[in-house]
């Protein structure tokens, strides 16, 4: 299966991913391994979904080469500063059993995030070859800006909810020109998306199913990539067959014309979208 590479200056992301929240344990381990094995190349994890384990599981028993796979993990906010940061992914890494990742995110800003500390450590991750690229997840755009004006480490991701219902235009007005990559996490809006009419009457057009529309609208975006996640293989296969799937402008239209206001991940932590 042919899945769209993003190439940036800083990484080649496959397009389309599979994403392993709220995945555990032996039923983890299986899902990974069966993404593998119909075409997935692009895995993500993180510490807090305590999967890392049965993820690197996987990727041990995998006969794909280690470079063919692109891994994400991610550090929890409770790590507000480098050396804790530091100290956390070290951990991931023995959890992976793996020598580095691809990508490696800030996973939420905790209110105590000392930035120019954490970007330090990143850097030095990097440099150190722990980790092939940096970035991270659930920033709002004032503060990816700050990120991107420290020059510190190089951000090649942000990875944040993004689905048909909430569109993320502004964060796009800053990756897109920065050559950074949005990856869409919950793609599918917690599954309100497939029983939405428009969306309904597009995949009926396309012989498509209104998942499918959905990550082919995220993917048709200039920088963008999705990570669903599906535990039995027909969904894996459906949500793969996506990155196949061209919509009409008629039909980028439509779902653009959709309101875009709808955030199905908030949680108390969660810093102001709207700066």
């Amino acid at each position: 299966m042919n899945v769209p590479i993003l190439t940036t200056k800083h990484m080649a992301m496959p397009a389309l991913g599979f994403g392993t929240w709220p995945l555990k344990g032996a039923d983890c381990e299986e899902a990974v391994g069966t993404a593998l094995a119909m075409g997935y190349r692009h895995i993500d994890t993180a510490e807090m979904y305590g999967n890392e384990e049965a993820v690197g599981a996987a990727l041990a028993q995998t006969p794909i080469p280690r470079g063919e796979i692109f891994l994400t993990t991610k550090v929890w906010w409770d790590k507000p500063n480098g050396p804790a940061f530091r100290a956390a992914f070290e951990e991931s890494l023995t959890r992976l059993k793996q020598p580095y990742v691809n990508l490696l995110l800030i996973h939420w800003p905790s209110p105590e995030l000392d930035l120019p500390s954490v970007l330090t450590a990143m850097a030095k991750i990097r440099q150190d070859g722990l980790a092939h690229a940096v970035g991270v997840a659930n920033f709002p755009s004032a503060l990816l800006k700050q990120a991107l004006a420290l020059g510190i480490a190089p951000i090649a991701c942000n990875q944040v909810e993004q689905h048909v219902m909430l569109g993320q235009q502004k964060l796009l007005d800053v990756t897109q020109p920065a050559g950074i990559v949005l990856t869409s996490y919950t793609p599918l809006g917690r599954g309100e998306v497939l029983e939405h009419p428009v969306m309904k009457r597009i995949a009926e057009e396309h012989d498509a199913t209104p998942g499918q529309v959905a990550l082919a609208w995220l993917l048709s975006k200039e920088l963008v990539a999705a990570i669903p996640k599906a535990r039995g293989t027909e969904r894996q296969a459906e949500n793969l067959a996506a990155a196949q799937l061209k919509l009409s402008e008629t039909d980028l239209e439509a779902i653009s014309a959709l309101p875009k206001d709808k955030r199905f991940v908030n949680p108390d932590f969660a810093p102001a979208w709207d700066s």
